[in-house]
């Protein structure tokens, strides 16, 4: 039988989707590596979230391979790319559901290495503030 196409970017674009429908803002969280492109002044942890609303977006473009977009960081247009294997979670910001998912194995060891040669932030990591907003417990479902 031939090899199946990952479920993670169908279910991406489903939350994306869903998101948007019910006027909520989706964010992307992403495990920074040496194929992810994304200004690296605001990458804490080896993680950045992004909001990938439309109207925070131009050419907003995904697919089964990436997430592929313009998006203004400090008033500076920056084009944005990122592998699908880098995609650790989408979530809505107003609300904190959303799904999270397995990283593949050497995006791990890349997160990994770059965590190591990285000077420790004091703010925590997405996951455990979305965890801690207003005490409520977040829906998240792992995607294999």
């Amino acid at each position: 039988m031939a090899q199946l196409i990952s479920t993670k970017p169908y279910m991406l674009r489903a939350m994306h989707e869903w998101c948007v429908d019910n006027n909520l803002t989706p964010h992307l969280v992403v495990a920074v590596n040496s194929q992810t492109r994304v200004p690296m002044g605001y990458v804490k942890d080896g993680e950045i979230v992004l909001n990938i609303n439309y109207s925070a977006t131009k050419d907003l473009h995904m697919d089964n391979d990436s997430v592929v977009f313009s998006a203004r960081f400090g008033g500076v247009s920056q084009n944005i790319y990122v592998p699908m294997n880098a995609v650790r979670g989408i979530f809505a910001r107003e609300n904190g559901q959303g799904m999270f998912f397995e990283l593949e194995d050497e995006v791990d060891a890349e997160v990994q290495d770059s965590n190591e040669n990285s000077v420790p932030a004091a703010d925590v990591s997405s996951e455990n503030r979305l965890k801690n907003k207003d005490n409520k417990k977040p829906t998240l479902t792992i995607v294999k």
